[in-house]
C-alpha cells in the first residue's frame, strides 16, 4: 500500500471521491436539482453501472436512490469513461425525479434529449452513428460540451480514482480497448488523466471455462435472482426489464 493512503481509510477515501464527482457534476450540469442518493460499487452486473430508484431506506421511513458504479472497469478504462458513466445515471436520476421514466430498462427520447444536452451522446454501440435510445445503451462525450468542461474542472490533481479491482473481466478489458472519447482540455499544471493508471497492477481474468449448464440470471432494479439454461432471453414481470445473465 502506498503511503499517499495511510492518511485515510481507503472505504472513506473511495466514496469520498465518489462524492465529490457527484457534487461536481450536480453542480456545473444540473444546476443543483438533483437530490443526494447513495453510490455503491456492484460488479455483479456486467454493465459499467445503473440507476434504481427509491432502492434504499432508513428507519425513519425516508428513500433513497442508489446508483451504482462497476469496479472492474476502473482501471482499464479513461478515468473520463467512468464519468461519463456517472453522469449517464445522473440523468436517469433526473429523469426519475423531473421526467417520465422509460418503461422497464428502456431509455427513451426525454432520457437521450437530456443526455446530448449536457454533452453525452447516447450510443447503443459508444461509438458516433449508433442509435440514441434502446434497452441497452451507452455513449460517448460531444467536442467541446458542457460535460468536458465540467470534466476539466473536475479531473485535476485534486482528483483521482486512488482505487480499483486488480482482476478486472474480459468484458471490461475489451471495453478500455475499444473506448471513445474525446480530449479534455484541462488546466494547465494538471497531470494527464491518460496517465492515471499508467504504473497499476491487474491480472487477467481466469480463462477456466464455466463448465455449470445452469447461468444465474438478475434484475439489478428488482433485486431479483434467477438460475436457468445459458443465453437465455428472460423479461423480469415486476418492471418488465432485461434479466442479465452473470458471466
Amino acid at each position: 500500500m502506498h503511503n499517499t493512503h495511510k492518511a485515510m481509510k481507503p472505504t472513506i477515501e473511495t466514496y469520498a471521491e465518489l462524492q465529490l464527482a457527484y457534487d461536481t457534476f450536480n453542480k456545473l450540469l444540473f444546476d443543483e436539482q438533483l437530490p443526494d442518493c447513495i453510490i455503491t460499487l456492484q460488479r455483479s452486473n456486467p454493465s459499467r453501472g445503473y440507476f434504481s430508484a427509491e432502492r434504499f431506506t432508513n428507519i425513519d421511513g425516508q428513500k433513497i436512490d442508489e446508483i451504482a458504479l462497476n469496479p472492474a472497469y476502473f482501471a482499464v478504462v479513461p478515468l473520463v469513461k467512468i464519468m461519463e458513466e456517472l453522469v449517464h445515471q445522473l440523468c436517469h436520476l433526473w429523469q426519475f425525479h423531473y421526467g417520465t421514466p422509460g418503461r422497464g430498462r428502456y431509455h427513451n427520447t426525454e432520457w437521450a434529449d437530456k443526455m446530448e444536452s449536457l454533452g453525452l451522446m447516447p450510443s447503443d454501440t459508444g461509438q458516433p452513428e449508433g442509435k440514441k435510445v434502446g434497452d441497452i445503451m451507452s455513449n460517448y462525450a460531444i467536442d467541446e460540451s458542457a460535460f468536458l468542461s465540467a470534466c476539466a474542472e473536475l479531473l485535476t490533481n485534486d482528483f483521482k480514482i486512488s482505487w480499483y479491482d486488480r482482476f478486472p473481466t474480459n468484458t471490461a478489458i475489451d471495453a478500455g480497448h475499444n473506448s471513445y472519447s474525446q480530449p479534455i482540455d484541462l488546466p494547465e499544471g494538471s497531470e494527464n488523466i491518460a496517465a492515471e493508471f499508467e504504473n497499476i497492477e491487474i491480472e487477467t481474468p481466469d480463462s477456466t471455462e464455466n463448465k455449470s449448464n445452469r447461468s444465474k440470471y438478475v434484475c439489478h432494479p428488482c433485486g431479483i435472482n434467477v438460475w436457468g439454461k445459458p443465453e437465455l432471453n428472460i423479461i423480469c414481470g415486476k418492471c418488465n426489464g432485461p434479466f442479465v445473465e452473470l458471466k
